[in-house]
């Protein structure tokens, strides 16, 4: 476990929604924004795991949501009186190069990947502006326009394009108090990629394959990604918009 220091309270009085957060990088994050004093509204489509992140700390909100659903993600936004921060981590990572991808998958990733994202932004965005600030996170990855990685086709194609969205929102609303920015990690250790490697015909090669790629010997770890994140939220990034943060280990070296 990476330790994350001594909290310093740099997130408080700051209402953040994340997404995904029942788990890997989003559980992680929320659970730091927590302690960096942010009231936190938590969501995922995974209610049991919600539970649990509720019992590590009960002073985060939980709410179950389906972030590629219209209706439900208008209907979710439509209780929130006012917003400072969304933190968007919902993704899908599909394997396989664009002969293994067919019609049903490629719709599938492009829905999870990036149609979430709109939703919620274009949910949130006109609450932010009505306050005259506002800050929105992705995650997008290193695998997207910064590095062609085998079998990951559509998932960098999805990847690039949040990306091409963070930047094009950072700019529309730059003068309006909008700030905009993306997290780009390599590979980190979430039961995401745990469940991956266990698909593979020979986990313990495929983990130890994994591991051999990265430049500094090791995996990430989700509570890093929260770190990057949380000076992202933080009024210390004031100055910082439309940036695609690599956090990948050197991989892209």
């Amino acid at each position: 476990m990476v330790s994350i220091g001594k909290c310093k309270m740099r997130l408080k009085n700051k209402k953040i929604i994340v997404t995904a957060a029942a788990q890997g990088i989003g559980k992680a994050t929320a659970l730091t924004f927590a302690k960096e004093g942010a009231t936190v509204i938590a969501t995922d489509i995974n209610e049991e795991k919600l539970k649990e992140l509720s019992k590590e700390n009960d002073s985060i909100q939980t709410h179950e949501l389906d972030a590629t659903n219209k209706n439900s993600v208008g209907e979710f936004c439509s209780t929130i009186n006012s917003i400072d921060i969304l933190f968007h981590a919902v993704g899908f990572v599909h394997n396989g190069t664009l002969l293994d991808c067919d019609d049903k998958e490629f719709h599938r990733s492009i829905n999870v990947n990036i149609y979430s994202a709109y939703l919620m932004s274009y949910n949130l965005l006109p609450k932010m502006l009505d306050k005259g600030k506002g800050n929105i996170i992705i995650v997008s990855s290193a695998a997207s326009s910064v590095k062609g990685v085998p079998n990951r086709f559509i998932y960098g194609t999805t990847k690039a394009a949040l990306n091409g969205f963070v930047k094009a929102l950072a700019t529309d609303y730059v003068g309006q108090g909008i700030r905009c920015n993306a997290i780009l990690p390599g590979t980190v250790e979430t039961p995401s990629w745990e469940g991956r490697v266990n698909m593979a015909d020979d986990p313990i090669k495929a983990r130890s394959d994994f591991i051999a790629r990265q430049a500094m010997g090791r995996l990430a770890q989700p509570e890093e990604i929260a770190s990057l994140a949380t000076y992202l939220a933080s009024d210390e990034s004031d100055f910082v918009t439309g940036t695609l943060n690599l956090i990948d280990g050197g991989w892209t070296l």
